[in-house]
């Protein structure tokens, strides 16, 4: 009797054991199958991308470069300040994306060209001259693609809002109307590196 009962206790235990591992596994297995978004790779293929379009005109400045990763959820730092020359950032923080971009879906935007639409638009921007507006100072977008080609016409500008928090947050910030918004102190780091360029810098926007 005591030799049937340590059997079975025994085979209890291993088969304890095997269904503890076998749901191990299965879990590594969605974690390795699940895709994990790497901003840094999404950052170089942008880089390369926007060397072979400086590289096609004289037009802008090919020093430094804008580069706002929307997937980034908007909490955190996703606006990066990029030397080209010296390849690395200089400086990141937070900006707003537009109301119309959301979704009700976290983490998933949707863009949009059309007037209105209060959506961000996704592609290049030539960054233009500064003019005294509603948030104070900031600058006019040219898109340079199509899917951003109504920006001027949309009234779509790099601007400061005093709600934009300066450090990253644990919650979404606010929303703009379609406009790249970032902090105030962070504007002022983007004011410098754009009235001391000589030549229009680019801003792109992606996902």
């Amino acid at each position: 009797m005591k030799k049937k009962l340590f059997f079975l206790l025994s085979l209890g235990i291993i088969c304890l054991s095997f269904a503890c591992r076998n749901k191990d596994e299965k879990l590594e297995i969605i974690k390795k199958s699940k895709p994990v978004y790497s901003y840094e790779e999404k950052l170089k293929s942008e880089i390369t991308e926007i060397r072979s379009f400086l590289g096609k005109t004289s037009k802008y400045n090919s020093d430094v470069v804008f580069l706002l990763d929307m997937k980034i959820e908007s909490g955190k730092n996703r606006f990066f300040i990029y030397d080209l020359k010296q390849k690395k950032v200089l400086d990141k923080g937070l900006v707003g994306h537009g109301s119309g971009s959301e979704t009700g879906i976290y983490g998933k935007l949707k863009f949009s060209n059309v007037k209105n639409s209060n959506c961000s638009s996704l592609g290049k921007y030539a960054i233009g001259g500064s003019y005294s507006g509603r948030f104070g100072k900031a600058y006019k977008l040219y898109g340079l693609d199509q899917t951003n080609s109504n920006a001027f016409d949309r009234n779509i500008v790099l601007h400061k809002y005093a709600d934009v928090p300066f450090e990253e947050q644990l919650n979404p910030i606010c929303n703009s109307l379609g406009c790249p918004m970032v902090n105030e102190k962070f504007f002022k780091v983007i004011e410098k590196q754009i009235d001391n360029s000589k030549k229009k810098i680019i801003l792109v926007i992606y996902y």
